[in-house]
């Protein structure tokens, strides 16, 4: 087959380009089709293939504007001549399925998630814009949630990352999508050597959504302690530093991560994530997990094995699984039940599963 893959944007390492990587692996004389690319924050693995971008790649200071010129990236993308491909696979959570397949090829898409700026988060980003982007918002978000649908029957078959995902496909496209979970390297932290310390741990970027507050205030109404890494800044840190409860670490090697996550009583995943890595590094090194029961947790998590579950998004409801947790801490201390576990999100697993649905298509 001749393969191509289209990814939204390439402009940093993060979960997406983690998957487009395995993909590259999968098939390595695959051409890479994308809207903005920056070289020098790519691997290696993804630089070795052809790589083609889209008009917008040309265009002023795209690799920092990227976001700013979403509007004008569906147009660009239909542009794209992908004739001769047998093969098409887009990873979406920007713009990337919209391209136009030949009629007789396969197109899989692996979606990460549906745009959030478009759908359920819209009234978010929406009320943190400034006036000029809320007037283009306004402008704008209609017209590209119609294309959006409408791209979605440009594809044959859909692939979440996770349940909380294929429900949201299956909201704004009413497409069905089958769960392949996205390639975790469980090996990264599984020799971690577990001696449980006096302390949380919340492990991620300091942004709104992931709810480092949460854990935080969590943590000093409860009178525990919590170390937190992560870029960013809370407006509150120094605040939350008086307490003596708060410890803020900023980003760490990985050789730090894998001593805090041998080290916490537990890790605290607050937010509402796509999927969330975290959880499963976390548990591939034997550290609990306690997290909000909503979001790509509810699949990386086996309840009452691995971690817990809190009902709300209060800070009430996380102490109260605190305590919980606290309580029974002595049942979270098997590592074959978190080895077993996380097998199932391993790089090996991804692949066979995207095989096995490529290889039913060609059956057919």
């Amino acid at each position: 087959m001749k393969v191509a893959i289209v990814h939204y944007w390439l402009v940093t390492m993060r979960g997406g380009e983690k998957v487009l990587e395995e993909l590259c692996k999968m098939f390595p004389q695959a051409d890479i089709f994308t809207n903005v690319y920056a070289p020098e924050k790519i691997s290696q693995t993804i630089k070795s293939h052809k790589i083609y971008t889209t008009k917008i790649n040309k265009w002023p200071l795209a690799q920092k504007l990227y976001q700013k010129y979403m509007p004008f990236m569906p147009k660009a993308l239909m542009e794209l001549d992908l004739t001769g491909y047998d093969l098409i696979i887009s990873s979406e959570s920007g713009p990337a399925k919209g391209v136009c397949p030949a009629p007789n090829a396969f197109h899989l898409c692996y979606c990460h998630t549906p745009m959030r700026y478009l759908w359920d988060m819209y009234h978010e980003y929406f009320r943190k814009a400034n006036p000029l982007v809320k007037f283009f918002m306004k402008k704008m978000i209609p017209s590209l949630r119609q294309w959006d649908v409408m791209s979605s029957n440009l594809v044959d078959h859909f692939v979440a990352n996770s349940s909380f995902v294929a429900a949201r496909i299956q909201r704004y496209y009413n497409r069905k999508a089958d769960v392949v979970f996205p390639p975790c390297d469980i090996q990264k932290y599984s020799h971690c050597v577990r001696d449980p310390k006096d302390f949380y741990l919340f492990f991620g970027q300091l942004v709104g959504y992931k709810r480092a507050d949460l854990a935080i205030e969590a943590c000093i109404q409860s009178g525990r302690h919590i170390v937190v890494i992560g870029d960013g800044k809370s407006k509150q840190a120094k605040q939350y530093e008086r307490s003596g409860l708060v410890k803020f670490t900023g980003r760490v090697s990985d050789e730090k991560v894998k001593e805090y996550l041998s080290q916490a009583k537990a890790l605290l995943f607050p937010g509402i994530e796509d999927f969330g890595i975290i959880p499963v590094e976390a548990n591939s090194a034997g550290c609990p997990v306690l997290a909000y029961r909503k979001g790509g947790a509810c699949d990386s998590i086996l309840e009452n094995k691995t971690g817990l579950f809190f009902e709300e998004q209060t800070a009430d409801s996380l102490i109260e699984c605190m305590d919980e947790f606290e309580k029974r801490e002595a049942e979270f201390t098997n590592r074959k039940v978190y080895a077993k576990h996380v097998e199932q999100f391993s790089n090996e697993n991804f692949i066979a599963k995207i095989n096995k649905i490529i290889e039913k298509k060609e059956r057919l």
